[in-house]
């Protein structure tokens, strides 16, 4: 169904589908994968997501569906890439880390002798 202009009804499809006693309050991802097969409107997705955000509720449950964090360093990996030209300061290789815990990802100019 197509759904325009008709903020009313649109209201009632975000309620009747988030605060139903069968939904148990979705994340915006899962509620908008069950509506999209039986409604659509414009900027859909988005006005989704500010309707779940509204509710503190939502963000408890999806917490509990979390994975445990592991130990810190199951998180980290790093790596090597050498055999560069010499750049300044005669840095010839980069010394990768990925940080998955903050999703950061540093690219250290080194030389190979360090």
């Amino acid at each position: 169904m197509y759904l325009l202009g008709d903020q009313t009804l649109k209201r009632e499809v975000l309620q009747k589908a988030h605060e139903s006693r069968l939904a148990k309050h979705l994340g915006c991802t899962k509620m908008y994968q069950n509506l999209k097969d039986f409604y659509w409107w414009p900027n859909m997705k988005k006005e989704v997501a500010e309707y779940v955000a509204k509710y503190g509720i939502c963000q408890q449950v999806k917490v509990e569906h979390q994975k445990p964090a592991g130990p810190l360093w199951e998180n980290i990996t790093m790596d090597f890439v050498s055999g560069l030209p010499r750049g300044r300061g005669g840095s010839d290789a980069v010394w990768v880390i990925v940080d998955r815990l903050i999703k950061a990802a540093p690219f250290l100019a080194m030389k190979m002798t360090d």
